[in-house]
């Protein structure tokens, strides 16, 4: 089990990591050097020794690799990302980026994604150096760069360039699952994440006639545009059930004694009450605008208006998802991918996740362990390219009321302390047995 500094350690370097600003805002806008080159300092610490390794200067991912005890199983990679999105310090409660302890919580931009996750993995390979302990499987342990953008200079350069470094990694594990969901009817459930639906961020162009404000004018590029984004935006997508899905609905259905009717799953959903949070954005495929921009002055038509949407599609959705696109958009809105990722599906019939349920089970003895599927995107998809099967289990034991998928990217960002020692000790059961 993890030792007593362990858990003192999991809130000071959890602390110490959101005091590291690695805001990224886009467009190549960050610098995860400060944070990385923290990490591989405690690396280090546990005889480690850590790799840095960038695309571009200032943008660093750190590995090291763990030898496990069993020459012949293959390798885990256990991943977490560096940066963090941007964070409005007039909005919060608590400076975003002080990473202060308060109440027995520690506040700032990436106390749940994922800086709480990083200083899990660096507390348990620490505890593990200062016990003897050795996995039985290697880990390669992957802090990465540029996760909440494009991930180029992070996930995507690592398994592009450096795929040496992940050698014998058959499954992986990283943020977004083993967390408590409360149902508000005194259940506990533990999602853990078995697939995530594919990434299609979109940019939608029209082009008209320019002119001026005044003049009649059926061609204008900002009306196209308009019924356009409207179309996508009121679009009701079918119904699309993956093995994931399914049987996250199946586990959920008999935890509330209710028999699963796939052929109405909207009314199903409504059955499972709260519980139908954890599955509802993913029994369809999605497109939501985001941004619009179009302009240059009141009176003036202008001749191109670009909107940009975000997309999501289900594991074998994807050709649905842009023969939807090419029909809603019409014949004067052109559309592109802005990014691209692919959509997966992990088995939840797996040793792995048993493992992950037992871990779970073992310090949450009241909590219901499900599957289910993300609803957006992880570093795990540009592992895949490598043949990684990739999960969510990132373990938190939440308070009633604290509402836990409100905080990613969201205002006053915050984990409690004793859901950190939560996540140490269960991360470290299941690395040893994994």
């Amino acid at each position: 089990m993890a030792d007593p500094q362990a858990l003192d350690e999991v809130v000071e370097f959890t602390s110490g990591l959101i005091r590291i600003d690695t805001t990224n805002r886009g467009g190549g806008d960050c610098r995860e050097r400060p944070a990385a080159e923290y990490a591989a300092e405690r690396l280090a610490g546990a005889g480690l020794e850590p790799r840095l390794l960038e695309r571009t200067p200032g943008r660093t991912n750190v590995l090291a690799r763990i030898a496990g005890t069993d020459p012949s199983a293959d390798a885990l990679l256990v991943h977490g990302h560096l940066d963090v999105v941007p964070a409005e310090a007039a909005d919060w409660s608590v400076h975003p980026f002080s990473g202060e302890v308060r109440d027995g919580v520690v506040w700032g931009r990436g106390a749940v994604d994922m800086k709480n996750m990083d200083a899990m993995i660096l507390a348990v390979v620490r505890s593990w150096a200062r016990q003897g302990v050795r996995p039985r499987r290697d880990l390669v342990i992957a802090f990465t760069a540029d996760e909440e953008a494009s991930a180029e200079d992070g996930s995507g350069f690592l398994a592009d360039a450096h795929p040496e470094l992940f050698e014998g990694c058959t499954e992986g594990i990283s943020e977004s699952g083993a967390f408590t969901f409360h149902d508000g009817a005194g259940r506990q459930i533990y999602p853990i994440a078995a697939g995530e639906r594919g990434t299609g961020w979109l940019k939608l162009t029209a082009r008209g006639r320019a002119g001026h404000g005044s003049k009649v004018n059926k061609e204008n590029a900002v009306t196209r545009l308009a019924a356009a984004v409207t179309r996508i935006g009121e679009h009701q997508w079918p119904l699309r059930l993956t093995p994931t899905v399914r049987a996250a609905l199946t586990e959920l259905a008999a935890l509330y004694g209710i028999e699963p009717d796939f052929r109405d799953v909207d009314r199903l959903l409504e059955k499972l009450g709260p519980a139908a949070k954890l599955v509802e954005a993913t029994v369809r495929n999605s497109a939501n605008p985001t941004m619009l921009d179009a302009g240059y002055k009141l009176n003036v038509i202008p001749g191109e208006a670009v909107a940009h949407v975000d997309g999501r599609y289900l594991p074998g959705g994807e050709e649905e998802f842009t023969a939807t696109l090419d029909r809603l958009t019409g014949p004067d809105v052109a559309w592109e991918f802005a990014h691209r990722e692919v959509a997966l599906e992990a088995p939840v019939d797996a040793r792995l996740f048993d493992l992950m349920r037992d871990a779970v089970r073992e310090f949450a003895p009241e909590g219901h362990v499900v599957p289910y599927c993300m609803s957006g995107g992880t570093d795990a998809k540009q592992f895949s390219r490598l043949g990684i099967t990739g999960y969510g289990f990132a373990p938190l034991k939440l308070p009633e009321g604290l509402d836990y998928q409100a905080l990613f990217h969201g205002v006053d960002e915050r984990v409690p302390v004793e859901a950190l020692h939560f996540g140490v000790r269960v991360l470290d059961r299941f690395l040893r047995t994994a």
